[in-house]
């Protein structure tokens, strides 16, 4: 793989975003959003598929256990795929809780309990309100997502459900990142014929955050992008400013070259 050779100890903020640190993180940009990448992503689950329900539930379900490696995470979403009867638009609109097959999924702390749930949670938004595209864009005149991941968290447990499965679902309020909803809604939104499948229209990529994880908010802090320690919903706000000074329209492109240094060239 061809690197980029540059200081990190040398990458100083001048008067916004040093323009060595813009090359850079736009040369591992086109080099990391590739078709390439998609084969060992989790992304590669919902590929499989080509309706967009199928496209965005499976989504929405494999964003939600991505943590971990990224081989279990993978395991993990051909187990769901299975439970779904490799239909998952299917499946949950013909979901019916009493007569559910039972069934065992277990990813680190989401289990059985929780995707039944989910399962539920889904036939009510695809039933009753829509869809998960029309839930994430009730506020279209934001400047960020924060107002409508928190009106997707209300109507996804405005059902009856599990105390336990609330954790599964980040909530901004509480100071969390919203690292997989962020990533769930990357692949939804963004648009460029390449990893992303962009088939939601409401929402523009301006919109969006990046994915918050321990690769991506190292390698930012050591471009000066973040100084915060925390990986947290306060950190990815001064993240949010950095990355929309280098490309307004589109800022979380750059969590590919991001994520591209931290985990794989250990920059």
């Amino acid at each position: 793989m061809q690197k980029f050779q540059i200081n990190a100890t040398q990458l100083k903020m001048v008067n916004g975003i040093n323009n060595e640190i813009k090359d850079l993180l736009d040369f591992k940009f086109f080099e990391y959003n590739k078709k390439s990448f998609i084969e060992f992503d989790p992304i590669s689950i919902p590929y499989r598929f080509s309706n967009k329900e199928d496209i965005e539930i499976i989504s929405f379900l494999i964003s939600t256990i991505s943590w971990g490696n990224r081989k279990s995470i993978i395991n993990s979403g051909e187990k769901l795929i299975s439970i779904l009867g490799n239909s998952p638009y299917d499946f949950i609109m013909n979901f019916k809780e009493n007569k559910m097959t039972k069934f065992s999924f277990v990813h680190r702390t989401f289990n059985s309990v929780d995707l039944l749930f989910f399962f539920k949670s889904l036939n009510n938004i695809y039933k009753n309100h829509n869809g998960l595209e029309n839930i994430f864009s009730k506020f279209l005149d934001e400047d960020f997502v924060f107002k409508n991941i928190l009106n997707f968290r209300k109507v996804f447990f405005s059902i009856d459900h599990p105390k336990r499965s609330e954790k599964h679902v980040s909530n901004p309020i509480k100071n969390s990142a919203c690292k997989r909803i962020n990533m769930f809604l990357r692949w939804m939104v963004r648009n460029d014929k390449n990893v992303d499948f962009g088939i939601w229209s409401k929402l523009k990529p301006s919109m969006l955050s990046c994915p918050l994880d321990v690769h991506t908010a190292n390698t930012a802090r050591k471009l000066g992008l973040i100084k915060r320690k925390q990986n947290d919903f306060k950190t990815l706000k001064e993240l949010d400013k950095s990355l929309r000074i280098l490309d307004k329209k589109d800022p979380v492109k750059y969590d590919y070259a991001l994520f591209g240094l931290g985990a794989f060239e250990g920059f």
